[in-house]
């Protein structure tokens, strides 16, 4: 399992990426794509919608069943990753660089965890 030191994560298998203070991009982990498996559709917000930290604000299909994608931050959706409403096996093939959204004007985090803390959540959890 990959996981990336200079990312935070959620224990519920999303990753942050913060681009500055109020800006971010959030994906899901690889534990959550190698858990889900092939990925064939991403239902992803729209640009100007909110989400709220520990709230649904997507959801992936895979091959066995459609799994909810909570949100790490509260804020506004500024971009949705319109290529994976074209190719959501993208997730699958690189999850890190494959993200869903990129938020602004974040206003609250969920509990964030670094790369130590989440990998030793996925040991306990697995």
């Amino acid at each position: 399992m990959k996981t990336p030191a200079e990312l935070k994560y959620v224990k519920s298998h999303e990753w942050v990426r913060f681009l500055d203070e109020e800006t971010a991009l959030i994906g899901i982990t690889d534990f959550a794509q190698d858990a889900l498996g092939d990925l064939v559709f991403v239902n992803l917000p729209e640009a100007g919608d909110g989400v709220a930290s520990g709230e649904v604000f997507a959801d992936v299909e895979s091959v066995k069943a459609v799994s909810d994608v909570y949100s790490p931050v509260t804020g506004e959706v500024a971009e949705v990753n319109e290529e994976l409403l074209e190719n959501p096996a993208l997730l699958n093939e690189d999850p890190y660089g494959a993200w869903l959204v990129k938020v602004e004007h974040i206003t609250d985090t969920e509990e964030l965890l670094d790369a130590g803390q989440y990998e030793a959540f996925c040991k306990e959890e697995g």
